[in-house]
């Protein structure tokens, strides 16, 4: 078993150096790119709350956990593990069902990770290199594509 332990969430400062944004601006609200949609700097983040919404894809949370768990794919536990917000008790944990998931979810993720793997061919077909930050979106898309097909499966 494992307690989450939300203290040990990184602040943006830290989240950002370790996905690699780049925080502009003073006060309470700075801007960075948008790693959910392709980068633009629309990413508004409130350094206080923790809050973020991205301006132009319209995604929205409220501290680093969720944005790292929209970026990479991961579930709640998994993703507090990543970010070093766990601490593991040594007690046993309960055994968690697998969860089914609703076809009309499953063809949407599906559709989003189509357009993002569609997005890295072009940008390699026209001789851009792929950044950590896209190989790390591409991973985690084949892990839901994964997931996907395993819950598809009789």
């Amino acid at each position: 078993m494992a307690d989450f332990i939300r203290d040990r969430l990184p602040d943006w400062h830290t989240y950002a150096d370790l996905e690699g944004l780049t925080l502009k601006g003073v006060g309470t609200w700075v801007t960075t790119e948008c790693h959910l949609h392709g980068g633009s700097d629309s990413l508004r983040v409130n350094l206080k709350s923790g809050g973020w919404c991205c301006m132009a894809c319209g995604e929205k949370g409220g501290d680093t956990l969720s944005h790292y768990m929209k970026r990479t794919g991961l579930d709640f536990m998994p993703a507090a593990r990543s970010l070093g917000a766990v601490e593991e008790t040594g007690k046993p944990g309960r055994v968690e069902k697998p969860r089914s998931l609703p076809a009309r979810d499953a063809l949407e993720l599906l559709y989003q990770d189509a357009l993002l793997v569609w997005t890295a061919a072009c940008n390699l077909a026209q001789g851009m290199a792929l950044t950590e930050v896209d190989r790390a979106a591409l991973t985690a898309a084949t892990r839901r594509v994964l997931l996907v097909s395993q819950e598809a499966r009789p």
